[in-house]
């Protein structure tokens, strides 16, 4: 990738950028303003923690699902507008899955959202990767950053709302209608083109990377290991994330006994500290490595998360999170870059299937803890926190080291 060291980026790209961090932005905000509602939706439905794992399951499944053509409607119809689609269709399934009435209503307004989800999250990155070809320079961890803001916006949103009384209906249709507008205008300054034209590059106008028709895989065994080892380090990463979307709200109100509108901070504070770890991921890396950070990052998540297990108290638990967020800010975004940037893969495919594999974490994630906690405790369920941190300690080998 060329450095940009003889002129800024045209106006045009960089009016992508911001667009392309609203589309993150709002990917963000839309699930994180019903997670908050998770517990009240239990309570409405009157289901047990096994039953309400398999139905929030439902949404990595729908992701997983649907997942794989995404790639083939980024093609057709181009990543922004498939990115803003999924956007206003996630809306809906997040809006029928606040108004359920029933557990089949519920899962199946959440497989929606998740398949919806999934376009969205492959075509944004897709775009951003776009983006960054143009920069010239590293660029995507400050978008997964600014999703981390949007996911911080919505908890603090819902649990706005929840303390003000206000009814799942009227919040989550606002939250809908202001995020889809967002959407909508940010396509508007979207790079322009087929998705398979190549990018020139910011230092000398030529082209930075050869037209995807160019390409030929020719995966071998050794690539082969290293994508089912950045599969598992995002699989890691989506593992915690799933403890903070699914579970955080619901420990912290059921087994520790916080206010609803405390419970919330559970969630908020692991990604409002993804988001900080995001920001001074590209930092970290290019001074220590992937590798280094991904390691140290890992035992951050492990041992925090480990220690608020052992000693259970509500602050401690929100620092908990908040220490696993921050430990596993940077996973996600390495392991789809560096699949991308795979040699032997044609373009796009390595960044689509740690994409589409990584959601095993979402999907396996709530039905299992869920299990655990109703056989011992969701105290004892949450061990896949810091499990997760030691499943990176394993597989960080596969990352780049720091550059001499």
């Amino acid at each position: 990738m060329t450095v940009d060291v003889l002129r800024r980026p045209a106006l045009a790209d960089r009016r992508a950028r911001v667009a392309v961090a609203v589309l993150f932005f709002t990917n963000g905000a839309l699930f994180a303003n019903l997670l908050p509602r998770y517990p009240q939706i239990k309570a409405d439905l009157g289901i047990g923690n096994a039953a309400y794992g398999l139905a929030v399951a439902a949404f990595p499944a729908g992701a997983i699902t649907a997942g794989l053509a995404a790639g083939v409607l980024v093609r057709r119809f181009g990543s922004a507008r498939v990115a803003v689609g999924g956007t206003l269709l996630t809306g809906v399934g997040i809006l029928a899955a606040g108004l359920a009435d029933s557990v089949a209503v519920f899962a199946g307004a959440l497989f929606l959202a998740g398949a919806m989800d999934a376009f969205t999250d492959v075509a944004q990155n897709a775009h951003g990767l776009r983006v960054q070809r143009r920069y010239g320079r590293s660029i995507i961890n400050s978008f997964h950053a600014i999703w981390s803001v949007g996911a911080v916006t919505g908890g603090s949103m819902a649990a706005a709302a929840i303390a003000l009384g206000v009814a799942r209906g009227p919040h989550l249709l606002f939250s809908a209608v202001v995020f889809a507008v967002a959407a909508c205008v940010a396509l508007r300054y979207c790079l322009p083109g087929p998705e398979t034209e190549a990018e020139p590059s910011v230092e000398t106008g030529a082209e930075d990377r050869a037209p995807l028709p160019t390409r030929v895989p020719a995966a071998g065994l050794r690539t082969g290991w290293v994508l089912a080892a950045l599969v598992l380090i995002a699989t890691a990463g989506t593992l915690v994330e799933d403890a903070g979307m699914s579970w955080a709200t619901l420990y912290l109100s059921d087994s520790l006994h916080a206010t609803a509108a405390l419970a919330a901070s559970g969630y908020v504070a692991l990604v409002g500290a993804q988001f900080v770890g995001r920001i001074v991921g590209d930092r970290l890396v290019d001074r220590f490595g992937q590798r280094a950070v991904a390691r140290s990052g890992a035992l951050i998540a492990a041992a925090g998360m480990g220690l608020a297990l052992a000693v259970p108290t509500v602050p401690g638990t929100v620092l908990g999170f908040a220490a696993a967020g921050f430990g596993v800010a940077t996973l996600v975004p390495a392991a789809m870059h560096e699949a991308d940037e795979l040699p032997e893969l044609k373009p796009g495919s390595g960044l689509t299937l740690v994409s589409w594999l990584m959601r095993l974490g979402f999907l396996l994630s709530p039905p299992v803890v869920g299990l655990v906690a109703d056989a011992t405790s969701l105290r004892v369920g949450l061990l896949v926190v810091p499990l997760a941190g030691l499943l990176v300690l394993l597989c960080a080998g596969v990352l780049q080291p720091r550059r001499r």
